[in-house]
């Protein structure tokens, strides 16, 4: 009976999820009338915004991606090397960002960083995309950061650090060429997860009036019938590349601990 309600509520689910994307991916082929076609796909993909705005997204997830390794890998090293008992702190500021609206950290930024203050980060487009990326790194937080600490409880932290100091390695020394090896499959675990978030990522890029991708596909949703399906096809794709790359990263990893 329980196997039954497990599968029951399985199917159930798989059902929920699937059926709307099949529909949607159905209408995104009837541009052309009485035919399946890829033409909204095409007509997407060759848009010059739709190359501008996902151009720019992609550099500003390899930003926060960059950013976020150098801010998490360091400090959940730290915190578990140096100061275990700070660890239930830091997790529950690091889950903040779950819990705070992407609305309210946005208009902080503004009132923060406007014209008018010390360091006004919004008269500028660069300024903007610096405060933009900073806004990522904090959405992104919470991922990155349980990544990286699922992957340093997986190594003695302790024992590696000794032995590098012994050889007199230094604290730089030891996160790059000790730590970082170690548990570099969780970081890109990490870093997939941060990519999908800023490509699909719409109310920071679109408060902060910046040319981002997930503007883009609500631009394009109020103003075209195939287009915005296509696109949300195109945006499901990369999320599931991302999820799947994580998969097959993890596995990889896998097998080559078990070689070992």
């Amino acid at each position: 009976m329980k196997k039954f309600a497990a599968w029951a509520i399985f199917i159930f689910g798989v059902v929920y999820f699937v059926l709307p994307l099949i529909g949607m991916t159905e209408f995104s082929l009837k541009m052309r009338r009485g035919v399946y076609s890829f033409d909204a796909y095409f007509k997407v993909l060759a848009d010059p915004q739709f190359q501008a705005t996902f151009t720019y997204s992609i550099m500003l997830a390899l930003a926060t991606i960059l950013i976020g390794v150098l801010i998490v890998v360091p400090t959940a090293y730290w915190v578990r090397l140096k100061v275990p008992e700070a660890r239930p702190l830091v997790e529950f500021i690091t889950l903040l960002p779950l819990v705070i609206p992407a609305i309210v950290i946005v208009f902080g930024y503004i009132r923060m960083y406007n014209t008018s203050s010390v360091l006004p980060l919004t008269g500028s487009a660069f300024g903007t995309d610096i405060l933009l990326t900073m806004g990522y790194v904090t959405l992104a937080l919470p991922y990155m950061y349980r990544s990286v600490d699922t992957g340093l409880r997986t190594i003695d932290v302790g024992t590696l650090t000794e032995a590098a100091q012994s050889l007199g390695a230094g604290w730089v020394t030891i996160l790059g060429r000790v730590i970082l090896p170690n548990v570099l499959v969780a970081v890109l675990s990490g870093a997939f997860l941060t990519f999908a978030i800023v490509i699909g990522e719409f109310t920071m890029a679109a408060l902060l009036n910046r040319p981002a991708f997930g503007p883009y596909m609500q631009i394009l949703g109020a103003n075209r019938a195939y287009e915005p399906p296509a696109l949300a096809v195109i945006a499901f794709a990369i999320t599931w590349a991302c999820m799947g790359l994580i998969q097959l990263v993890t596995r990889f990893a896998g097998h080559e601990r078990a070689k070992a």
